[in-house]
């Protein structure tokens, strides 16, 4: 479980999609466990290297801190009603659709070459900060319900929605992420769905993690970013693939 935190931590630091480790590792290495309580300690696991690379990110890359604000907050509205959404709305219907909506994200991504490769923000700043936060709302919201893929989908949506490269929208995805695993936690944590045993030394494992990914994203800059999300998001359409239309 240390490994898959630690590999989870560095996948997610760069590009997002560190549960599509954690989650499996989880679920199999403890089949008995309560469901809510190995979902509630990998956000548990998840929220440590997210912080921890976002301090990071935000010691070298420059953000529009007070317009992301704004998204922090909707993401954190989002999420908390996509959790409520979750007991009413079954996931099947995500199930089926999540591989063809990361396919077209992928394909797109692909077939632009120079999408994210320049950080080029074309919006004034009450529209970029009214994107933000709609985009932190709809993705937040979509966490809470589902999940899969949500740190893919933020940097996605601020490299083509608001003109960012890769390794800015790689940095406020992780201010975002905060957001859907606090809301998460707050309903996980009062409820007993954590394995704090587990969680507290697998958190350091992410933590490790992702102060690699996160310096081998500053390093290499945004076509790294670029390379990696394609081989991330490749990965994660064979595997909600395979969950969404093959598994009983």
């Amino acid at each position: 479980m240390l490994l898959a935190a630690a590999s989870a931590g560095l996948v997610d630091a760069i590009v997002g999609g560190g549960g599509m480790i954690t989650v499996p590792a989880l679920f199999g290495l403890f089949p008995n466990a309560a469901p809510a309580t190995l979902l509630g300690t990998n956000k548990a696991t998840a929220i440590a290297g997210t912080a921890w690379s976002a301090w990071q990110y935000g010691r070298r890359v420059r953000l529009p801190s007070l317009r992301l604000l704004w998204a922090f907050g909707a993401t954190m509205a989002g999420s908390a009603t996509g959790a409520w959404l979750s007991t009413q709305v079954p996931s099947q219907h995500f199930r089926a659709v999540l591989p063809g909506v990361l396919a077209a994200v992928w394909l797109y991504t692909l077939w632009r070459k120079d999408l994210g490769q320049h950080h080029l923000p074309h919006w004034s700043a009450p529209v970029e900060t009214l994107l933000a936060t709609l985009i932190g709302l709809v993705i937040g919201l979509y966490d809470g319900i589902f999940g899969p893929g949500t740190g893919s989908f933020f940097i996605f949506a601020m490299v083509r929605g608001l003109g960012w490269d890769f390794l800015h929208a790689s940095a406020a995805a992780k201010r975002l992420n905060l957001a859907t695993n606090a809301a998460a936690l707050a309903f996980y944590i009062p409820h007993g769905h954590v394995a704090w045993a587990l969680a507290i030394p697998a958190a350091l494992a992410n933590i490790a993690g992702s102060s690699v990914g996160t310096r081998l994203a500053l390093k290499h800059g945004a076509q790294f970013v670029r390379t990696v999300f394609l081989v991330v998001v490749g990965l994660l359409i064979c595997k909600t693939g395979y969950d969404g239309w093959f598994r009983p």
